[in-house]
């Protein structure tokens, strides 16, 4: 049996029993003091009232023991249940904490996988969008692409500008040549020539100049090929008697299009002594709307004449429906006086018919009247 040395009532019985033990020792040593000496016999009397009040002491002090044993086991009692209350409360506290960090936590984490999901969409755009440009990249690098490419945009950009039966894509010319768009104008100025033109290495070799060298070739490459571009669409596409004094040259690109009029003032003046006019895709959408606006005034031109006869066949309907009106006037005149007249001799009529009828054989009176009245005789 293992005794707890810190429990007070453990101490208080361990100090009993000590004092219990000192006590029978020195009662042992007294008693064997009186057998050995008879004259001690008055010491032996006060030792035992000693002891007497040694064991008196020794109650009271057992007494304390107790109370105080009881004292400190409620003492005890009050503090475990102290500490059960504010394990408790803790506990309490604790659990509230945790279900509202695990909200908290739920809710973060939602919030995070919603987050992923936009970045694994954002993420397959970007891929898609990396692979649209890898393949616009290998589109621009061919020249044969290239040209389609540009074709396209500009048979875009004419088909929302222009009805479609005034213009046509890939016309060909009495010369053999094959513009890639002819918009039918009226003349003047007359049917006007649009070819699409790329000139891209040029451009991404300007762009890509690091030093003054690089910048000075890329420049007379851009000027080279603007040049050769600029007389072929002269050469080819303004025909006297046949197409407009100009035509335009298309650039796919918004970009070589503000280069070209930034840093090239004198290749636009040159292609205005030539006549053929550069255009982006916004310029050549307004260029293509005041077209339209020429066509629209054409058209109407073009109908002034049937109009004219349409207004002239108007005026003489009008004149025939007067001249109706008028004769319908008079025969509405006409029977407006015939129902007069029948109205007259109806009551005439009517009044002969009253007098017939009260007449009893007697001659009439004669009455005035247009027309010859019959005597009746009685």
């Amino acid at each position: 049996m293992i005794l707890n040395l810190s429990d007070p009532l453990v101490l208080g019985a361990l100090a009993a029993g000590v004092i219990a033990l000192l006590l029978l020792i020195v009662l042992f040593a007294t008693l064997k003091a009186a057998r050995v000496a008879a004259p001690l016999q008055w010491q032996m009397s006060q030792l035992g009232q000693r002891v007497q009040a040694l064991s008196d002491g020794q109650q009271h002090l057992a007494g304390g023991l107790h109370h105080v044993s009881d004292a400190q086991a409620k003492a005890q009692a009050q503090m475990m249940q102290l500490m059960e209350q504010r394990l408790a409360d803790v506990a309490d506290l604790m659990g509230d904490a945790l279900e509202g960090s695990s909200v908290r936590t739920a809710r973060s984490l939602g919030d995070l996988h919603a987050r992923l999901e936009a970045i694994d969409k954002a993420q397959a755009n970007i891929e898609k969008l990396s692979g649209d440009v890898l393949s616009l990249q290998d589109i621009l690098s061919n020249k044969q692409t290239r040209g389609a490419f540009g074709e396209i945009q500009l048979h875009d950009i004419v088909a929302r500008a222009l009805p479609s039966d005034s213009f046509t894509m890939q016309a060909t010319l009495s010369n053999g040549k094959r513009a890639d768009c002819l918009v039918h104008l009226p003349k003047p100025p007359g049917p006007i020539a649009i070819d699409a033109k790329f000139p891209l290495e040029p451009y991404e070799a300007l762009r890509a100049a690091t030093n003054e060298g690089e910048k000075a070739e890329a420049q007379r490459q851009m000027r080279v090929a603007m040049r050769h571009h600029m007389r072929a669409i002269a050469e080819k596409y303004i025909l006297e008697g046949e197409t407009a004094e100009g035509a335009l040259m298309f650039l796919p690109s918004e970009a070589v299009y503000a280069e070209l009029h930034a840093n090239f003032p004198d290749l636009v003046r040159e292609g205005f002594a030539l006549k053929v006019w550069t255009v982006s895709p916004t310029t050549c959408m307004a260029t293509l709307n005041t077209m339209r606006a020429v066509l629209k005034d054409a058209r109407m031109r073009e109908q002034a004449g049937a109009i004219r006869g349409e207004l002239s066949a108007l005026c003489a309907d009008i004149d025939r429906l007067g001249t109706r009106v008028e004769n319908l006037d008079r025969h509405f005149g006409q029977a407006a006086r015939d129902v007069a007249e029948i109205r007259i001799s109806a009551e005439k009529a009517g009044r002969r018919a009253k007098r017939l009828d009260n007449f009893d054989f007697e001659e009439l009176a004669a009455e005035p009247s247009a027309d010859p009245a019959p005597v009746l005789r009685g």
